[in-house]
């Protein structure tokens, strides 16, 4: 008799904790513990999605009875926009949102308007971005553009209609994915990139299909190591393609010649085709660690904000937007530098360096504060 896999889910939405209020010092610089600043901050605005791609929600933990949070705890537009506003005043300069499915929060074109508002303190829009898995930008991708979302980030695991549903597990046919970055092309939002997680034995038969699919066409293909993101996702390390591996596949039918990082804390190394026809980026984030200049934080859609991708913990600002006793703005941004100033996070530096790690540390799941 055949039985199904059952896998425990720990609920790091609760695993939180207040940070303290305090005013920061006027000119006060924001860096965590090794010297690493605050430039880029992940929002999610909700924790659902109509996918259920393995890697990230898998359908049998995240199924019809999974209790989702309730409308009423997550942040209003309104919320996200003063968090953000503060995070921009400690140094801020990129907002990405995400999810779960983005897409799926009713009314987004309203918060994209009012993030589109934001200015640095010298006066700079921000650059302003958006993951997707793609299912529903026909329909929305003119409107978020004119809302004034710049650019945005599409997540597609192969071209092979059998794999790609396979892989989002709802039987969501890859063509309208391929519509949806063509009208988001259509809108001019740009440059558009598309994410692709690559696992060995999975789906790494769509590796020189997608490179051939996308060179040439403007949009930029980065693929990304199957990472240990969360509990649920039955991680393994040999279904992980390393990216020095996956640049010899590409290599042999594409030459390719390296290329500069585009900004501070980028997460992947470009590589340009010889030709001029593109570049394609490699995200190693389990073989070559690239937490020494990770600038980034993620607010979940419930105000907890996590430091790193493998956090096992939030801290919750939530409270103090709310209630009688709501913090003032000053005291937020105090409150976030003090939390970003306690950072030392770099997990992924110590897997790598074959440090063991507790075990009873549970990670927060990815769908939960985005990728």
């Amino acid at each position: 008799m055949s039985s199904s896999r059952v896998i425990p889910l720990y609920d790091a939405r609760r695993v939180v904790t207040s940070p303290a209020l305090q005013l920061l010092p006027e000119g006060a610089l924001v860096a965590d513990q090794l010297g690493r600043p605050l430039r880029d901050l992940r929002i999610s605005v909700t924790d659902r999605c109509n996918f259920r791609c393995g890697y990230c929600m898998p359908k049998q933990v995240f199924d019809k009875h999974h209790q989702f949070l309730p409308h009423a705890e997550l942040l209003s537009f309104e919320e996200i926009t003063r968090l953000a506003r503060v995070f921009v005043g400690l140094g801020v300069e990129k907002l990405r949102i995400t999810g779960g499915e983005p897409t799926l929060r009713r009314g987004l074109e309203d918060l994209i308007a009012m993030l589109a508002e934001l200015r640095t303190p010298d006066g700079r829009e921000l650059d302003l971005t958006l993951t997707t898995n793609g299912s529903l930008l026909t329909r929305k991708a003119a409107a978020l553009k004119a809302a004034g979302l710049k650019r945005l980030t599409v997540s597609l695991d192969g071209l092979d209609d059998a794999v790609f549903q396979r892989m989002n597990d709802v039987g969501f046919p890859v063509s309208d994915v391929l519509d949806g970055i063509q009208a988001a092309r259509d809108a001019g939002l740009g440059p558009i990139k598309v994410n692709m997680v690559v696992q060995r034995g999975v789906n790494d038969d769509q590796v020189l299909p997608m490179a051939r699919h996308f060179r040439g066409s403007g949009v930029v293909l980065r693929f990304i190591e199957f990472m240990d993101v969360g509990a649920t996702n039955g991680w393994r390390m040999d279904q992980v393609l390393p990216s020095a591996e996956l640049l010899q596949r590409l290599q042999a039918e594409f030459p390719l010649v390296p290329l500069s990082a585009s900004a501070p804390g980028e997460t992947a190394e470009r590589w340009g085709y010889a030709d001029g026809a593109g570049e394609i980026g490699l995200i190693s984030s389990v073989t070559q660690a690239f937490c020494g200049d990770c600038n980034r934080a993620r607010l979940s859609t419930e105000g907890q904000l996590y430091t790193c991708l493998f956090a096992t913990r939030g801290h919750d600002l939530r409270t103090l937007l709310r209630g009688p006793a709501a913090a003032s703005d000053e005291q937020l941004a105090g409150a976030v530098a003090g939390v970003w100033g306690q950072r030392a996070d770099r997990y992924s530096q110590l897997r790598g360096s074959g440090i063991e790690l507790p075990a009873d540390e549970r990670r927060v799941e990815m769908h939960y504060i985005g990728g």
